[in-house]
């Protein structure tokens, strides 16, 4: 079986090795964790973005760069495509541990979490283990972790603190708008295994989302980021499903799209303003991308559902024309 975090090292190590061409710091604490500062003090870009969400991917996905026109507007886009879609967006990539202590907040990504079983029900429904001796984690975080962090994360993961490896981007930097367009394909596999779909039978995934220029702090890149993926990310799935089950298989495909959604209409900063800033207030039906394509391979038939809105996008990126 595949080890998420033997494969995330390797894009680690290479990281390390172009670190000054990424314009990316290495750091390595007192208790011998490395850490990579992808954007919280050094400048990082979008190269360095592209190592980011290889890593949450652990190295199981492409990641390139492409254009797109969002209205009149040219905006640069990322390009995901994995043949491993569970392994890569669910084992991995999928934001499922957030790491919180007084002076710390991060939400914990990549192969790392397949150590710590976060959460365990996913790994269970998957049927996934990975007993790797170094673990990889990304987090999203506008500071660095310290010693008492970092040993936290390495117990939870069964390594030492030495045998940890993290890189940190902030949402509000270059490669943290990279990395979270770059989940488009796993928010799109998200929804459908929240509908209750079997995501095993996801063979291969595809995606392009453009990317969020910076438009502020942390909670406003939050929102522009993820307007990218609800918006304008469009999706594309191969599955092997059941011919017997095609009309089942149209309607969770009908059912994906972010435009199902109540809140659908307004750029996510204004609903999440609304809602206090609470998360829980938000309708899970939003995160979700803008349009969903799925061919299945034993019928040979292919749907698609949603549409993208380019205006709520450019609302949300403040774009003013001169």
């Amino acid at each position: 079986m595949i080890s998420i975090n033997k494969y995330g090292f390797d894009v680690f190590e290479e990281m390390e090795d172009y670190a000054d061409e990424l314009r990316v710091g290495i750091l390595e604490l007192d208790n011998g964790t490395t850490l990579i500062d992808a954007g919280v003090e050094e400048e990082g870009g979008f190269d360095a973005g592209v190592y980011v969400s290889k890593i949450c991917m652990a190295g199981l996905a492409s990641v390139t760069f492409s254009s797109l026109e969002v209205g009149k507007l040219v905006v640069p886009a990322v390009i995901v495509t994995t043949d491993h879609p569970v392994l890569a967006c669910m084992a991995s990539q999928f934001a499922g541990w957030q790491i919180k202590t007084k002076n710390f907040f991060g939400m914990g990504s990549g192969p790392a979490r397949a150590l710590s079983l976060n959460p365990r029900k996913l790994y269970d429904e998957i049927g996934y283990t990975d007993d790797a001796d170094a673990a990889v984690l990304v987090l999203e975080s506008s500071t660095l972790p310290d010693e008492e962090v970092t040993t936290e994360i390495a117990t939870a993961c069964g390594v030492e603190p030495e045998d940890l490896f993290i890189v940190v981007a902030p949402t509000a930097s270059i490669a943290g708008s990279v990395q979270v367009s770059a989940r488009g394909v796993e928010t799109g596999i998200h929804k459908l295994e929240t509908l209750g779909f079997d995501i095993n039978c996801i063979e291969h995934g595809h995606g392009i989302i453009p990317i969020s220029p910076l438009v502020g702090d942390d909670v406003r890149c939050m929102g522009s980021t993820n307007d990218c993926i609800i918006y304008c990310g469009r999706v594309y799935y191969t599955v092997d499903y059941e011919k017997e089950k095609i009309e089942e298989l149209k309607d969770y495909v009908k059912k994906v799209p972010s435009q199902n959604s109540k809140d659908y209409g307004k750029p996510f900063y204004v609903t999440f303003k609304a809602a206090g800033f609470d998360f829980y207030k938000i309708d899970n039906a939003m995160f979700a991308p803008a349009e969903i394509t799925v061919n299945e391979v034993n019928s040979g038939q292919t749907f698609t559902s949603g549409t993208v809105n380019p205006e709520v996008l450019l609302e949300s990126f403040g774009v003013e024309t001169l």
